[in-house]
């Protein structure tokens, strides 16, 4: 895939952050896009974005991506009512932040509900659709956090390590079976999005600090320009997209040292952490 001008995109947590982003980079480059969200408000704001800025109209649905047969049925519409789909991007996503001994098993499944099962669902009931396309694309969004392990993180942790497990063995798959479909696991470091303010936090931890920690402190990239990196990787096939320089580094540094980076880390969290 060489351009987007003219494909089908369909992006799920298009209401915000770097889902919206993508939804008006991709707009901009002539795609036909499907968005859906959770979050109704914030998803017609984004279709009203991709509007101003295409002159095209998205199609938009609210979808709980954790609900596998309301995402089949998705899947099935846009097929029928855009008349094919060339690549489909994961990209909704959920946050929680608390240490294991206080996550409850209720948020656990909630974040690997959404980060993992989500991705999981749409890929299993759009991947025939791009199959049939001729030319299709799978974009799953792991995260740093699918890189290396960091505490107050195991949900999250599990579920993005999950999707870049998943997604390499699916890329493997599709060369096997010589299908025309490319594969691309995004890992995106601190972006300035509203995952941080909508995350889940455990009772010892202060939710309202640890946002402000993630917004003052860790989120460096605009969306936008994370928007263009994935794009970029998208139409160079690249396996594996890392977004920032918070990513770049820590990933070199997992590949340079090993498992001791978790002593690393972990000295780092007693010092830095809100």
């Amino acid at each position: 895939m060489r351009t987007l001008d003219g494909k089908v995109v369909v992006i799920t947590g298009a209401g915000s952050g770097i889902g919206r982003a993508l939804a008006v980079e991709v707009a901009d480059r002539g795609s036909h896009l499907a968005l859906s969200d959770w979050d109704e408000v914030g998803l017609m704001d984004t279709a009203a974005l991709v509007q101003a800025r295409a002159n095209r109209e998205p199609r938009t649905d609210k979808l709980d991506v954790r609900d596998r047969d309301a995402m089949r049925t998705y899947a099935q519409s846009v097929a029928a009512d855009l008349g094919r789909v060339n690549v489909m991007v994961n990209n909704a996503g959920v946050a929680l932040h608390g240490d294991f001994e206080e996550v409850s098993y209720d948020d656990f499944e909630w974040v690997m509900d959404v980060d993992f099962w989500g991705v999981v669902h749409g890929t299993k009931e759009f991947l025939p659709h791009l199959i049939a396309s001729g030319d299709g694309h799978v974009v799953n969004v792991s995260s740093l956090f699918g890189l290396l392990g960091m505490p107050g993180q195991t949900a999250y942790n599990a579920a993005k390590f999950g999707v870049r497990g998943f997604t390499e063995a699916l890329r493997t798959e599709m060369l096997v079976a010589r299908h025309p479909v490319q594969v691309t696991c995004v890992h995106p470091g601190g972006i300035r999005t509203a995952i941080a303010r909508n995350a889940r936090a455990t009772a010892s931890h202060d939710q309202a600090e640890v946002a402000r920690h993630f917004d003052t402190k860790l989120a460096r990239m605009t969306p936008e320009r994370a928007a263009e990196i994935i794009v970029a990787g998208i139409l160079a096939d690249r396996p594996r997209v890392v977004v920032g320089a918070d990513a770049k580094i820590l990933d070199a540094l997992v590949r340079l040292v090993g498992p001791r980076y978790q002593s690393m880390v972990a000295r780092a969290a007693r010092r830095l952490a809100p």
